[in-house]
């Protein structure tokens, strides 16, 4: 159930946060074709929540065995698997949101580029604490 939670909810925030900024996106780029590359930057960042679900898919299913796997364990890796997924699933939704909002208000006003990075980067960050503690718990 961990391997499933980290990587269904992982990927999920990462869904989100790509449709939800590739909305922004589209609609960015009628108004200014030439800003599109540079408002990939939100797509990228939820792509990276993923990857992050699935590390710590990859690394549950290697510590699982049939011989000596005891109840301790499992809820280990269950509480591992939760929390990168959900930290991930509420970073993706963050970055959606912002990516998307940003990506229109940099159309309008381009001084707003670096406030809006430094927001996706904090949200990315959710994500990123998720990944670390669910580290620590599957030792």
């Amino acid at each position: 159930m961990g391997v499933t939670s980290a990587l269904v909810f992982a990927n999920l925030g990462a869904a989100y946060g790509t449709a939800k900024s590739g909305v922004g996106i589209s609609s960015m780029g009628v108004i200014k074709p030439d800003y599109i590359m540079r408002s990939i930057i939100p797509v990228v960042m939820a792509g990276v929540l993923g990857i992050y679900g699935l590390i710590v898919a990859v690394i549950l299913v290697q510590k699982i065995n049939d011989t000596d796997y005891k109840y301790y364990d499992g809820y280990k890796h269950l509480a591992s698997g939760l929390c990168c997924g959900l930290s991930s699933l509420a970073a993706g939704m963050a970055i959606g949101i912002v990516g998307d909002s940003g990506v229109r208000a940099n159309a309008q006003q381009e001084k707003i580029f670096v406030g809006m990075i430094l927001i996706l980067i904090f949200a990315e960050a959710l994500g990123l604490y998720g990944l670390i503690i669910a580290l620590i718990l599957s030792q």
